[in-house]
């Protein structure tokens, strides 16, 4: 009924504008960002935090002791997978899923207690981390404190209350957003993480399925205690990114990427994808690039598994096309194994053997203004070369020019690049040289390499 109604009120305004009963004022209002972007989410990279997978004890203070190490590898936001009590009844495996909440006020006593948890974020702010945590809200376990108000979950035709429609996901009970007090307390129950704990926002799970006007008021809610960054997983919801989401997630990217690496697509399906990112995100919004997330590793395979040799290139791309840059627990030491999802299962370190390479990528981010997030950063532009293999584009801002090539397939090859307009002395990333790169430059590609290339006019 509400998508019906939002058909009908849009045909309305495009109608009104086209008969000019619209100002362009007005217009200009509506286009507008109403959602806030915190100053320091600018040129941020999201670090995903599974807590129960992460050291052998599983805990807060465990993983307290990896703090110095990730501030070196350079990630800031720390997104941490639910760290809420997990319920019982209905639960799938040993330890059930973390996405089935028994308390949304408390900690899961497996990971510590809520004082250490506290300490824990107290002693991230110190070190300059910002800290999200992810929010449940479409759902919680079938023993939630709330579950005996049977009018806040939605229920079958026999009274019954039942899980999500269109899933399996049996260990959870659908809650009702046609209630008002449920809304509420679900307010109410992420105000008091922001503001009793601190924390800096939220990564918001299966958002789509959540009336927007819930999040907007959320949002509204916790923007009277501090500034926050919200993360949406949901794309292509327009409403969400203009009304109560900083970014979503950019699966369709994911998607391509994969593609091209099982050599079903090429490059240029990227670039057709890409030329589009200022009008899929409007008002400054932008999206989460990755190649691995806790879904992604234990549901569908590890990057390595999805993406084989070509890991390396897609990972640069997340860090050099629009969007904010995720790194998930593990991906720094190479894990190349599906973590159990119900199940202890512990990570093997091995020396993180890939956390130079992603302390560099996180480094070219952050120090080339050109490949800062949203407006922070350069709108993308592509150089046409005659080789749908071949990946190449510049970024632009403030004088800082970022130009990456990229050879997204498995075959050797020479290319010249028309450069043009943007040849020049660069300075070549990873070897630290200066080079010129003429109007027409010779470049030699193996497989799956690429180049980035620097310029500060």
């Amino acid at each position: 009924m509400k998508k019906a109604i939002s058909i009908i009120l849009t045909l309305i305004l495009i109608t009104l504008s086209l008969s000019g009963c619209i100002s362009k004022t007005n217009t200009a209002e509506t286009n507008k960002s109403i959602t806030r972007q915190p100053e320091w989410i600018k040129n941020s990279v999201i670090y995903e935090v599974n807590i129960r997978q992460y050291t052998k004890e599983g805990t807060f203070k465990a993983f307290k002791e990896h703090l110095p190490r990730l501030k070196d590898m350079g990630v800031d936001i720390l997104w941490f997978m639910p760290i809420y009590p997990i319920s019982e009844k209905n639960r799938k495996g040993t330890l059930g899923s973390y996405y089935s909440i028994k308390d949304y006020k408390t900690v899961n006593p497996e990971f510590g207690t809520l004082e250490e948890f506290k300490e824990l974020v107290d002693e991230c702010h110190k070190m300059g981390f910002k800290v999200i945590l992810d929010w449940v809200a479409n759902h919680t376990g079938w023993d939630h404190v709330w579950i005996k108000n049977k009018d806040w979950y939605l229920t079958d035709s026999n009274g019954n209350i039942v899980h999500p429609p269109g899933t399996d996901w049996t260990d959870v009970a659908q809650l009702n957003y046609k209630n008002e007090e449920m809304r509420s307390a679900m307010i109410d129950a992420m105000v008091f993480w922001v503001k009793e704990v601190g924390v800096d926002g939220y990564r918001c799970d299966v958002a789509g399925r959540i009336p927007v006007d819930f999040w907007e008021k959320a949002r509204g809610e916790l923007e009277k205690i501090k500034p926050v960054y919200m993360l949406a997983e949901d794309e292509g919801n327009r409403d969400f990114l203009n009304k109560a989401f900083n970014s979503n997630y950019n699966w369709r990217l994911l998607h391509l990427m994969e593609s091209i690496a099982n050599g079903k697509s090429d490059a240029f399906g990227i670039r057709r994808f890409a030329e589009n990112f200022d009008k899929i995100y409007p008002n400054g919004s932008f999206p989460m690039n990755f190649i691995t997330n806790h879904d992604e590793n234990s549901w569908n395979g590890t990057e390595f598994e999805r993406m084989k040799d070509a890991v390396n290139v897609m990972a640069m791309l997340t860090f050099t096309l629009p969007g904010i840059p995720l790194i998930y627990s593990g991906q720094e030491a190479g894990l190349n194994k599906r973590l159990e999802f119900f199940e202890k299962d512990e990570i093997d370190w091995k020396n993180y053997p890939m956390q130079d390479f992603y302390k560099n990528l996180i480094r070219l981010k952050r120090e080339n203004k050109a490949l800062w997030n949203g407006e922070h950063g350069g709108s993308i532009k592509f150089i046409d070369v005659k080789n749908d293999n071949v990946l190449a584009f510049v970024r632009e801002k403030d004088g800082n020019r970022v130009l990456v090539f990229a050879n997204l397939s498995d075959k050797s090859f020479n290319l010249e690049v028309p450069l043009n307009e943007y040849a020049g002395k660069y300075t070549d990333f990873y070897s630290n040289t200066k080079t010129t790169l003429k109007k027409t430059t010779s470049v030699e590609f193996t497989p799956w390499s690429y180049k980035i290339y620097m310029i500060n006019k």
